[in-house]
């Protein structure tokens, strides 16, 4: 008699061209940051067909698949919107057509993520048809606006819908790796003021451009003395945008910003991040230069504004957590091969999950290669969404002890 574990991946093979269909769907449903509510109607639409206990859609807009109803609960994480194309003259094809072709699907949201999104759903299917769960109540999340702002859709979640799972499977791509972690991140300007005047004479003002270029260049010193963590690796801080205003054209500037992307390694905070751009600001000989931690306000597609501080704090999980072993033992046995445990270098969602949550677990597997994330000609392989729809069905199994 076949093990669990061989139905499993027989299951998910036999499953790997209902979920690359199911994903072309979706590619063919653009799905920008705000503007995801046809694509959230066609997986909801999916979730009912596939049998899912439940369905519902929470006033940000995220979609909600319930399977089971024991006293425990974990869920699987996709978010749903994408970058948008970008320079179509990049693209060998149009980005939302979602062919299939070498052994690969194609488009824009194949990687990032809604490789995930399918392949959660058909693990929610063989989960139900081989009854792997009787120990949880099973999320399945189809998140909106994470391009735009991680994390977001989770504190929705947490904070308002009151679902707060014990573990939650970031499906983002791991190029079918488990990540255990990654850094975090913080958005932030630097201000300083100046004294406009005719730039025929600009001796008579005080330019500050000038000012704020000299901040910028201690910016770039203060990121090459920032903690390094063994597995997250270096804290860095980079001057992304630049701002000023003026009266004229032919005026020297009476104002300058400049706008940072700080990623935080373990153990660097808010507080500690600010520090230290303000000690650099002093470096520069402007100590009344202002930080500002910058507020995410965009309105949802449902109407609805949750505003948030643009902090998404770091997480890592333990190596030796029962968590991340059973995750390396349903890879083993459905996969036949061992793990690589490792790291994203970009942020996810679990920077409101597992970051906020200290009593929260992220687990992080998803197919596609985080490589190919907002870049031209994205592609997943077939064989990733049907290995990702094994190890989320087997990682129920293993939490369920099923043999």
């Amino acid at each position: 008699m076949q093990n669990i574990y061989t139905q499993i991946a027989e299951k998910a093979k036999n499953y790997e061209k209902d979920t690359a269909d199911f994903l072309a769907k979706m590619i063919k449903t653009p799905s920008f940051s705000t503007k995801e509510k046809e694509v959230v109607q066609v997986i909801a639409e999916k979730m009912r067909a596939s049998g899912f206990d439940e369905v519902k859609i929470d006033g940000l807009g995220s979609v909600i698949g319930r399977i089971g109803s024991g006293k425990r609960v974990i869920a699987f994480d996709a978010h749903i919107d994408t970058v948008y194309p970008g320079d179509l003259s990049l693209w060998n094809f149009d980005p939302f057509d979602g062919h299939i072709k070498d052994g690969k699907i194609w488009g824009r949201g194949t990687v990032d993520q809604k490789g995930g999104m399918a392949a959660m759903i058909y693990a929610a299917k063989i989960i139900k048809e081989l009854n792997l769960n009787n120990e949880f109540t099973i999320y399945f999340t189809g998140t909106v606006m994470e391009e735009d702002c991680d994390g977001l859709c989770w504190q929705y979640i947490i904070n308002e819908e009151k679902i707060k799972p014990e573990m939650v499977v970031i499906t983002e791509p791991t190029n079918m790796n488990i990540y255990r972690g990654h850094r975090g991140r913080m958005e932030m300007t630097i201000e300083i003021g100046g004294l406009s005047c005719h730039g025929s004479a600009p001796e008579r003002g005080d330019n500050a451009i000038y000012k704020i270029s000299r901040i910028a260049l201690e910016i770039e010193k203060l990121n090459t003395r920032l903690k390094d963590d063994a597995f997250l690796g270096k804290g860095t801080v980079a001057v992304t945008q630049v701002f000023f205003s003026s009266p004229s054209q032919c005026a020297v500037p009476d104002k300058a910003t400049i706008q940072l992307d700080r990623r935080l390694t373990a153990g660097e905070t808010r507080d500690s991040a600010v520090k230290e751009v303000e000690e650099a600001a002093k470096l520069a000989g402007y100590p009344d230069a202002k930080v500002i931690v910058l507020k995410y306000e965009e309105k949802a597609y449902t109407g609805k504004v949750y505003p948030t501080d643009k902090y998404f704090p770091t997480w890592v999980l333990a190596e030796d957590s029962p968590w991340l072993k059973a995750a390396v033992s349903a890879f083993e046995n459905t996969l036949q091969r061992k793990p690589l445990v490792d790291k994203w270098t970009f942020s996810t969602n679990g920077v409101a999950i597992a970051g906020m949550h200290k009593d929260i677990v992220c687990i992080g597997f998803g197919p596609g290669n985080e490589v190919l994330a907002h870049a031209p000609n994205e592609c997943c392989p077939l064989d990733h969404l049907s290995q990702a729809v094994a190890f989320y069905a087997a990682l129920v199994a293993t939490l369920n002890n099923k043999k």
